[in-house]
């Protein structure tokens, strides 16, 4: 059966308001959270970029039946490898077994404010398996000397493991990501419903591993005001990620968007009242093959409204698909 997830979208919402959509869509049905992980939002105008790992430390605590998700961090450029199988571990414990550490290549909105640069995308993939090799080894509680091409670990060891680990799912977009990746995590990621991504991974991992998927919409009553806000706040989306990834300010969000109409964003993500509608939209994932699938609701105004009022039937009407 599918399971459905509502996302802890940094980018609009702040810290305290995040942990109380956490409690409220634990307690309409919702069967898992996953969390951004931005140092800024997408565009200005979404105006929050809380640290996703203290608002997960605390979302652990104030909820106690969802699975807890980042989606995704990013392991090599920001945080050092080592820092995020110490976080990982600390947030296992925390959260009592609820958390899958979710992790990605990144992008350069959110990892070039150290000022080490951006790296091409055959690098970061290559970082990024190390960084996992890295968490890997540590999660096993054992002292830890690594000597990669990127990184260096020097006699680290994690004191506080969880008894289970931590499972590892990674972001992919293609067969060459899927070789890379498949036999260092245990779960896919995709930002889009493609069905050869599920049989290609399947083919490398098995049947039994979770798929991952996420896509936004925009309840609202008011289905113009649905629209608007979308628009408003999510324009961004359209680019797809190979132009996502790579844009490295809010600003240049916002030029690189700056053509795309309100009816063009009502095109790619549903909007408005009918949670009927609502719920085809999620479908091609579920014909796709994913098992999970988390919602974005568009809009930091609307989260209480929407968790009120529509999270609860909209579950009802995805599980009857």
């Amino acid at each position: 059966m599918t399971r459905f997830g509502y996302t802890l979208m940094t980018e609009q919402s702040g810290p305290l308001e995040l942990v109380r959509y956490a409690q409220s869509a634990e307690a309409v049905g919702f069967d898992f959270e996953v969390s951004s992980d931005h140092y800024s939002p997408w565009l200005v105008s979404q105006g929050h970029a809380p640290y996703a790992w203290t608002v997960l430390g605390a979302v652990a605590q104030a909820t106690s039946r969802v699975e807890l998700m980042t989606y995704v961090t990013c392991p090599t450029m920001r945080y050092h490898p080592a820092v995020v199988a110490q976080k990982a571990a600390t947030l296992q414990i925390l959260s009592e077994g609820r958390f899958l550490l979710g992790l990605g290549s990144g992008e350069n909105l959110n990892e070039h404010v150290v000022g080490e640069g951006w790296p091409s995308v055959d690098t970061r993939q290559t970082m990024l398996t190390e960084a996992i090799e890295i968490i890997r080894e540590l999660h096993t509680g054992e002292l830890v000397t690594y000597d990669g091409e990127y990184f260096r670990v020097d006699s680290a060891r994690i004191w506080d493991v969880p008894d289970a680990g931590v499972e590892i799912g990674v972001a992919v977009s293609g067969s060459e990501s899927i070789e890379s990746f498949a036999p260092l995590s245990d779960h896919m990621i995709a930002v889009e419903p493609d069905a050869e991504l599920v049989s290609g991974w399947d083919a490398a991992r098995g049947g039994t591993s979770r798929k991952i998927g996420q896509i936004p919409i925009s309840w609202d009553p008011d289905r113009d005001a649905a629209i608007a806000r979308a628009h408003d706040q999510f324009r961004w989306f359209g680019g797809g990620w190979p132009v996502n990834a790579e844009l490295s300010t809010p600003a240049g969000f916002q030029a690189a968007s700056q053509f795309v109409r309100p009816e063009d964003v009502a095109e790619s993500i549903a909007c408005g009242p009918d949670l009927d509608a609502i719920a085809e939209s999620v479908r091609p994932y579920i014909d796709a093959g994913f098992t999970d699938i988390a919602i974005v609701q568009i809009g930091d105004e609307q989260q209480d409204r929407f968790l009120a009022e529509a999270a609860e039937p909209l579950l009802e009407k995805l599980r009857g698909l």
